[in-house]
């Protein structure tokens, strides 16, 4: 044997060997082959074809067999015992050639192969009729990259695999492997020489926390009863159709007897039902992908391509996706492409350098959230972002992703002191931006209907208009700054609200030039800053009066709508993410009236054209009063073509009888909605046995008005009825209509 081999073989018992396919396995040489196989731990093996006994080499765990080719085929098991005569056959996993195709390759390293996850990660696979597992890992800083699990007692030396050249890819299909095997990567950095493990970064399905291996997936043979709802998606006209969203975090929803987490399963049928009864259109999750700190809410992810294992299984959650959706309500998951977090066995250092991050901290780190950021320059880490939009797109029938603090990844200088300009020398993330652009384009044209929802809480411009006249793509953004503007003048003192008027009306400067959600969130109710409920000013009464408003308010205001869980019924404590929601308060008729204005605001709200139709486009509203800032009150109307509604909005405990306000037709008005009513737990003053008939009295520029009751710390929603048809005018009879032409001769 050559010094060369030695030194080869050396460095493969070193585990140092970057390439073990040119020394394991089968291998024509001198008119001869030579099976080599590395099995620690075995005290003999032989190959089943023939029953040829391999010899060991000396002082090693190599075994090799020299002979005839003939007497070998191309695919070969081994049979070998260890030390205590436990017996195992198996296949060599190195007499197989590479099965990543190089097409695959290369798209990975252009950044568009959108279905990395395909071959990347763990899967079952066949190989020239082999059953086995097909691992894959990018790691080009690896010297020798290993899987190790629970079938070679982690042991980085049993299983090494092949890299795949400058791609940075490595690869082994180990045969007799199978689902529900636990796996993880031992990589060697090829500068310093440290081992370390890793979790599969296309993992999907891991460990119950704190445990952190990845399982080996099973094939998906899910079978989906959802082709209705997935056939009218790919038709949904988001634009003019409504969208309520209710906010949720699955572990504090609601738990079990003993405080555990439910399953997915149970959380589909029991939110289900909930959230129809009241009226939402979607659920919105919190993140479920795979993290290991339960206070992180799911937002510092280890796991892009993994439903966490908190409340069960991937099919599990294609059971909770599927539910909703046979039901009519639709699944968008919180998704967090800015940063992740520093736990070693995840993304940070992968292969003992910067490789999804950036290696220089004034670009890398979030210091505010000690977190990393990713790299979006580099070609790989935007496709592994990519292909996990599609994964939850696609493997999990999600409609939608709400995309995660998105203005840290807009500005190089967010939240930091020390930072780097672009090339430009500006303070904008140029690469981010490209990412996010690509995103929308490749979202929106693969998977019409489905929703992309930016977080974006700054004035960068175009954030939801199409990426080829200069916007970023997005279907909706959430804003912040009607949301904040809105609890601020609501914290003020009833008479001094007045002095505030301006941030009520403020929002419609704006509220065309995006497509807007209106969102009161988790963001809301956490971090000291108290319940909504008691973000109110005044005694018991008054803050759910206000409430009341405050939702009413929302519910007529152009934009899509998002609650979060527990805001609906007037929780009166913080959102604690430890225990479940304070449900037991709903014996009591305040937090009932609030439930159930919400309900009958979500029935109003989709039922009415009007309220939906146009929210994101100027036709669809009207100011009637906006500069009744001394009585603090606004009134409006929504509208549709010829149908509309009227909505008057009182902010103080004052209430207004007599109140005038101008209304553009003639007719008979009704109190669809008031916030006040008894039914809501309010006073009950209001408009309801009274009839409200338009005089012919020009009021506001209007050519007609209406004298109302507004009640106090309230809402009131008004309906025209519909005229009555014109009488046909004496003498005129009613055409009749043609008779059928006669037959062609």
């Amino acid at each position: 044997m050559s010094s060369k081999i030695n030194s080869e073989l050396q460095r493969l018992l070193e585990a140092r060997h970057h390439d073990p396919f040119a020394l394991l396995g089968r291998h024509a040489q001198d008119n001869k082959v030579v099976v080599r196989v590395h099995l620690p731990y075995a005290r003999d093996v032989e190959i089943v074809e023939g029953n040829l006994p391999l010899q060991r080499i000396d002082g090693t765990d190599l075994f090799e067999w020299w002979g005839d080719p003939k007497e070998v085929p191309e695919r070969y098991q081994l049979r070998w015992r260890d030390s205590e005569n436990n017996e195992q056959t198996a296949y060599d996993p190195y007499c197989f050639p590479p099965q990543i195709a190089d097409f695959d390759l290369y798209l990975f390293g252009e950044g568009k192969h959108w279905h990395a996850y395909r071959f990347l990660g763990a899967h079952p696979h066949v190989a020239d009729g082999v059953s086995g597992v097909l691992f894959g890992v990018w790691a080009p800083n690896a010297e020798r990259v290993s899987v190790v699990g629970n079938f070679n007692r982690w042991d980085g030396r049993c299983h090494p695999m092949r890299g795949r050249g400058a791609s940075g890819i490595w690869e082994l299909f180990v045969p007799n492997l199978y689902p529900g095997d636990l796996y993880k990567f031992e990589l060697r950095n090829r500068h310093s020489g440290v081992v370390f493990l890793k979790s599969d970064p296309y993992g999907q399905q891991f460990e119950m926390r704190p445990s952190t291996s990845t399982i080996v997936p099973k094939i998906d043979n899910y079978g989906w009863q959802d082709g209705e709802w997935m056939d009218q998606r790919n038709r949904f006209d988001w634009l003019h159709e409504p969208i309520s969203v209710y906010e949720v975090h699955l572990g504090s929803w609601r738990r079990g007897w003993e405080g555990e987490f439910l399953n997915y399963r149970d959380l589909a049928h029991q939110l289900v039902d909930y959230v129809k009864d009241l009226g939402f259109t979607h659920i919105e999750l919190l993140p479920i992908t795979e993290h290991p700190y339960d206070a992180s809410w799911g937002y510092q992810t280890t796991g892009y391509y993994a439903p966490t294992s908190r409340f069960g299984t991937p099919d599990d959650f294609r059971y909770f996706v599927d539910h909703c959706h046979q039901n009519g309500i639709g699944v968008i998951l919180d998704w967090v492409p800015a940063h992740f977090p520093k736990d070693a066995h995840g993304l940070a250092r992968f292969d003992g350098e910067a490789l999804y991050e950036h290696a220089d901290p004034r670009k890398g780190e979030h210091l505010d959230w000690s977190t990393l950021i990713f790299n979006y320059g580099r070609y790989e880490v935007k496709n592994f972002l990519l292909s996990s939009a599609f994964y939850w797109l696609e493997e999990f029938h999600l409609d939608g992703l709400r995309v995660d603090a998105v203005a840290s990844m807009l500005y190089l200088d967010y939240s930091r002191t020390e930072w780097i300009p672009n090339k430009y020398g500006g303070r904008e993330n140029l690469e981010a931006i490209d990412f996010l652009r690509e995103l929308n384009t490749v979202v929106h044209s693969e998977h019409p209907g489905a929703l992309v929802i930016a977080e974006e809480s700054t004035s960068w411009p175009q954030v939801t208009r199409p990426t080829y006249v200069g916007g970023l793509g997005f279907t909706i953004k959430w804003n912040m700054g009607w949301m904040n503007d809105t609890l601020r003048f609501m914290l003020q003192n009833p008479v001094h609200r007045k002095y505030h008027h301006d941030l009520l009306t403020f929002s419609m400067l704006y509220c065309f030039t995006e497509n807007f959600m209106l969102p009161f969130s988790h963001d809301e109710v956490v971090h000291g800053k108290g319940s909504m409920l008691n973000k109110m000013p005044g005694d018991e009464w008054q803050r759910f009066a206000n409430l009341r408003l405050l939702y009413t308010y929302m519910f007529t205001h152009p934009g899509k709508k998002l609650l979060f869980m527990g805001t609906e019924f007037g929780q009166g404590t913080e959102w604690n993410d430890a225990t479940t929601l304070d449900w037991y308060v709903l014996q009591y008729g305040f937090h009932q009236g609030m439930q159930l204005l919400v309900k009958d605001l979500n029935r109003l709200y989709r039922s009415s054209p009007a309220l939906h139709h146009f929210e994101f486009e100027w036709q669809g509203f009207e100011w009637i009063d906006c500069h009744d800032a001394e009585q603090s009150i606004v009134s409006y109307i929504r509208k549709k073509d010829d149908d509309f509604v009227v909505v008057i909005v009182n902010f103080t405990p004052v209430p207004r009888h007599g109140y005038r306000i101008g209304v553009p037709r003639h007719g008979r008005y009704q109190e669809a909605l008031n916030s006040d009513s008894h039914y809501y737990g309010g006073s009950g003053v209001g408009n309801g046995d009274i009839e409200l008939i338009a005089q012919e009295w020009p009021w506001m520029e209007r050519p007609y008005s209406l004298c109302v009751t507004v009640p106090p710390l309230g809402g009131i929603v008004l309906r025209p009825e519909p005229l009555p048809a014109p009488e046909p005018i004496e003498g005129h009879a009613e055409p009749e209509a043609p008779a059928d032409p006669p037959p062609a001769q």
